[in-house]
């Protein structure tokens, strides 16, 4: 099994949505087993420049993560898709066994 994390803001939109709807409505069309979304409390990306969204009379983008597991081809064929349709984030993956 393959598990992959995406990291996007959580309130960076895509079209008229929010990307994190997009993106779970998309893992159900591709029939994924499983997904959960985070929200953080604070992160950074390749900007090095850190978003603390809790902090008082912050203006940041909260981070957040999208993680979802399934069989490696399914997880593959979805992040090439999802590809086709976002460019931003940062995705990764890892090989899990299901116990």
């Amino acid at each position: 099994m393959l598990q992959a994390q995406i990291f996007i803001d959580k309130d960076e939109l895509h079209g008229d949505q929010l990307l994190s709807e997009f993106i779970m409505k998309l893992l159900i069309r591709n029939k994924i087993m499983g997904a959960t979304a985070f929200s953080a409390e604070a992160g950074y990306g390749k900007n090095q420049i850190i978003k603390n969204p809790s902090r008082l009379f912050s203006f940041d983008d909260s981070p957040m993560v999208i993680v979802f597991v399934d069989e490696e081809k399914k997880v593959l064929d979805t992040l090439t898709e999802l590809r086709k349709e976002f460019s931003g984030g940062f995705i990764t993956t890892h090989k899990v066994d299901k116990f």
